[in-house]
């Protein structure tokens, strides 16, 4: 079970682990805001809600930008698992401008790309193909990419995940 935690300002934070939250709580540190229809957890000063999003008590300061690091993974997120050159499923990621003329490990430089089409394309830029990418690769936005976590959400999340896009 999994628990969304939200800042003082109401902005989503992190998801974090049921025992987690549990323990904010006791600690009073956090606030239930919504809570799972099970039976309470019983700690030593009483009974507390199972809490599925909670509220911190203070306000934490977040780093102005959260960088996103570039992985494999992420770059076919992005792209929904779709080639950049020709749309079909795509299993691997591609160079734009290849690793061999000074082509970057970044968001603006990688395109998910499937099997085939990063065998034709080889060392070469799509420009010396003929190819035409079908997205603009650029770097992530929004809260399923700042909140770890959120990429599987609740239901109960959605509201205050609503709030910070």
């Amino acid at each position: 079970m999994r628990t969304l935690v939200l800042n003082a300002g109401y902005e989503p934070l992190a998801v974090v682990s049921f025992k987690r939250a549990i323990v904010l709580v006791m600690n009073e540190k956090a606030v239930v805001v919504e809570r799972v229809d099970d039976d309470p957890v019983w700690g030593a000063r009483g009974a507390y809600e199972r809490p599925a999003v909670i509220l911190l008590t203070k306000y934490v300061r977040v780093p102005g930008s959260r960088h996103i690091p570039v992985t494999r993974r992420g770059v076919l997120r992005r792209d929904a698992h779709r080639c950049g050159y020709c749309g079909k499923a795509a299993s691997t990621i591609d160079h734009i401008l290849p690793r061999s003329r000074g082509g970057a490990d970044s968001w603006e430089n990688l395109v998910a790309c499937c099997l085939r089409c990063n065998n034709v394309k080889g060392d070469r830029t799509p420009q010396e193909m003929h190819w035409e990418l079908r997205v603009l690769p650029r770097p992530p936005r929004g809260v399923q990419w700042t909140v770890r976590g959120t990429e599987r959400t609740d239901p109960c999340w959605e509201p205050y995940l609503a709030l910070a896009a």
